[in-house]
């Protein structure tokens, strides 16, 4: 396998950011709406006033999600821009520019609330990278290594309902934020009152530049895949883009080969055509329907914002993404020649666990939440990390799950293969055995949560269906192993008011009754 260059730029090579203000103007200069680094004014108590009283914002498992309108509102939007702010004033990345990258996706004023964020940053005196419109999310994490910024923020909700957005912090490194840094932004706030430059003056001063992002992604991407195969062959899939920013990216992707893709699902839509933008099968439904009227090789899913991955057979039927992560490592051993560590997410399938052991690998589980991936990613010698959600990771780009990254390494994979993806799984499943796979979400009092969590720790079930527990882990919810490899688990929701109930074992019926027990033990039977 041929080398590649991955994400790494030299210094030299860096695209410049705009040019910073040497200088702090004084707090009354002219700026539209506010002055540079005047606070916001508003009636006292009002949310983004110097000192008043303001609605909660708590982070969660991938940075701030709320509700639209109630708690996702502009001020709140402006006090935790202002609290990033501070404290990449305060700790600024070694090596990194005073300089900040914003993007946001498709929901109703995601444009708007990367606008007032922009403002934020550029009323405290750092170069502003500002997307012209909605884009994948590791774009933008590329976009904040390759520009040396100090970090980035996406606003996005993900997989969310449509009345959701959220407030998505990205590191220096080109990936999630830490926890750590999630906590210290969280604990800043209100520290100092908000500072805003209104967008037009900022660009005129030139604090933010607008810029498209997508296409030094598209050329990170050509640098991971090798398109030698992708131009010998010709591929027919079809891309699922449920409504989100994915739309349209794979065509100037491929352009050059001879691979040829439909896309399904790719208007702007701010209602998300009525779903959730997640790569679940119950969000399938249309798309396999056509499918199976109009067959392909491979049907490619993202989701909302384009760091996630799901995929279909060319005849609409479901492939997990558990399958997904297990035919990429396959994939990376038997095609590419790679090797290293794969990371994995607690609910991920344990057909991982074989397959490591089968391929000589070390295998490391960790918490839910791509940022513990991606800090295994940043030690270094990580071949691939992947989590149940369809985030997945790979040596060779950012530390950050990438669906087009994704998308492109399946179809290199079938390229290289020669055979249909349904005689890859086959294959997996004959030399490792089966794995079926489900999850039930259920609305769940946020306030009873730890209560439960505990009371399953210290009572935990003795058998899983037939089977004896052997293990039971509480380091992220609570999950239980069975001597036959068939797990249980439940877990709070780190971005809503929902309690996940996670199975998975040899067969469908047995995954099914898992859930039905899974469900009794929260009460919901």
């Amino acid at each position: 396998m041929r080398q590649r260059r991955g994400g790494h730029v030299r210094q030299r090579d860096r695209p410049a950011l705009p040019p910073q203000s040497r200088r702090r103007r004084p707090a009354d200069a002219p700026g539209g709406a506010q002055g540079a680094g005047r606070p916001i004014a508003g009636p006292p108590g009002h949310p983004g006033t110097e000192h008043g009283m303001s609605a909660p914002v708590q982070f969660g498992t991938d940075g701030w999600r709320a509700v639209m309108a109630d708690t996702f509102t502009f001020e709140n939007v402006a006090r935790v821009a202002q609290a990033a702010a501070d404290y990449w004033t305060a700790h600024p990345p070694p090596g990194t520019r005073r300089g900040v990258v914003i993007g946001y996706d498709r929901r109703f004023l995601s444009d708007q609330f990367a606008a007032r964020t922009a403002e934020v940053f550029a009323g405290n005196d750092f170069s502003v990278v500002l997307t012209p419109a909605p884009t994948p999310t590791p774009s933008v994490s590329l976009a904040v290594k390759q520009l040396g910024a100090a970090g980035g923020v996406v606003i996005t909700a993900s997989h969310n309902p449509p009345h959701f957005n959220g407030f998505k912090l990205k590191a220096h490194y080109g990936g999630p934020a830490m926890p750590e840094l999630c906590q210290a932004v969280e604990g800043l706030l209100d520290r100092h009152p908000v500072r805003r430059l209104a967008l037009a003056e900022a660009k005129r001063r030139r604090r933010v530049a607008v810029r498209d992002l997508r296409p030094a992604h598209y050329q990170a991407l050509r640098r991971l895949v090798d398109f030698d195969w992708l131009r010998r062959t010709r591929l027919r899939f079809a891309h699922e883009a449920l409504f989100g920013v994915g739309a349209g990216c794979f065509e100037p992707l491929l352009a050059g080969t001879r691979c040829a893709v439909t896309t399904l699902n790719g208007a702007h839509d701010p209602f998300f055509g009525g779903i959730n933008p997640e790569p679940v099968q119950a969000n399938y439904r249309l798309s396999a329907g056509w499918l199976r009227r109009h067959p392909h090789d491979l049907c490619l899913v993202t989701d909302g914002d384009a760091d996630r991955v799901g995929a279909m057979t060319g005849r609409g039927g479901y492939i997990s993404t558990h399958e997904v992560i297990a035919l990429l490592l396959r994939h990376y051993v038997k095609n590419r020649g790679e090797r290293g560590r794969v990371i994995k997410a607690l609910t991920t399938t344990s057909l991982l666990d074989k397959m490591c052991a089968a391929y000589g690998l070390t295998l490391e589980e960790v918490p839910v939440g791509f940022k513990h991936i991606c800090g295994a990613m940043v030690a270094g010698g990580v071949m691939l990390g992947g989590e149940e959600s369809g985030g997945i990771g790979f040596a060779g780009h950012i530390p950050e799950r990438d669906g087009l990254a994704a998308g492109l390494l399946l179809l290199e994979m079938l390229a290289m293969e020669g055979r249909p993806i349904t005689r890859l799984i086959a294959a997996l499943h004959r030399e490792f055995g089966p794995h079926h796979y489900d999850r039930n979400d259920l609305v769940f009092p946020l306030e009873q949560r730890a209560a439960l969590m505990a009371r399953l720790a210290a009572a935990p079930p003795g058998r899983l269906l037939r089977s004896p527990v052997v293990r039971v882990e509480t380091y992220d919810g609570v999950k239980f192993t069975a001597a036959d490899s068939s797990w249980l688990m439940l877990r709070g929701s780190g971005t809503e008011p929902v309690l996940r109930v996670y199975a998975e074992a040899a067969s469908p019926a047995k995954v099914a009754a898992l859930l039905r027990l899974g469900r009794r033990l929260a009460g919901q039977g």
